[in-house]
């Protein structure tokens, strides 16, 4: 009989154990979520500070920077400053008037002839105009500013198997261009906006040759900092 009990209480000891494993698998799940809950919740600004402390240790910023964050861009302060750069590269199309620099409430507006980028009825740029675009990406690179690329047209009707309204044309010049300074000069996509306004923002009445010509362009708009732009 005793030998009985003891095997009894053997038996049921061993058959309470897979408690004992289950309460440790339970408490290391607990401590990982635990960790991981902490991980979530890094202090940027202390991340920045320690980032800034061993960036200097190394002779530069930014070093533990994984391949997803934002390239750092130097930010021209004023619009006069960014005008004034803007003007600079690209002097000589100012002076044939193919290139216009101008301020409003939204920021700079880099005017751009339609003569300069396209042939008449088109949406492809002339090879020509790429040297043109490149002087303005080289600028347009070194800011943090948001960027819209507008397409403009006069109020000539246009209607082929390509581009049924001045609608889609103007589309079209405004993504072609603004696809050409991202994909050349690095600009990302997410301060890029794309906006055809066919001939409903013209800069001039309709009214002479002169001013169609004026109209039919593509409009880089340096978006100031803070600004929430909205049409012209």
């Amino acid at each position: 009989m005793i030998r009985s009990k003891k095997h009894k209480r053997s038996v049921h000891d061993n058959a309470d154990r897979w408690l004992l494993t289950y309460a440790d698998l339970i408490t290391l799940l607990l401590g990982l979520f635990v960790i991981l809950y902490t991980m979530s919740k890094v202090d940027n600004t202390k991340y920045l500070s320690v980032v800034k402390a061993l960036g200097g240790m190394f002779g530069q910023e930014g070093v533990l920077q994984g391949s997803n964050a934002p390239m750092q861009h130097q930010a021209v302060g004023s619009q006069e400053e960014i005008a004034g750069k803007i003007r600079a590269a690209m002097t000589e199309d100012l002076k044939t008037n193919m290139v216009d620099v101008s301020q409003d409430s939204r920021g700079v507006v880099v005017h751009l002839a339609e003569e300069l980028l396209f042939p008449s009825g088109s949406a492809t740029l002339k090879s020509s105009s790429l040297s043109r675009l490149d002087k303005l990406g080289e600028v347009l690179a070194t800011l943090r500013n948001d960027i819209r690329v507008e397409g403009h047209t006069d109020n000539v009707p246009i209607n082929t198997s390509t581009f049924p309204s001045n609608w889609q044309l103007s589309v079209a010049r405004a993504m072609n261009t603004g696809d050409y300074l991202m994909s050349r000069h690095g600009l990302s996509p997410e301060r890029v906006t794309i906006v055809g306004y066919s001939q409903y923002k013209p800069l001039a009445p309709n009214t002479s040759e002169e001013n169609k010509a004026k109209n039919r362009r593509v409009d880089i708009v340096i978006v100031s900092e803070g600004q929430v732009v909205t049409a012209p």
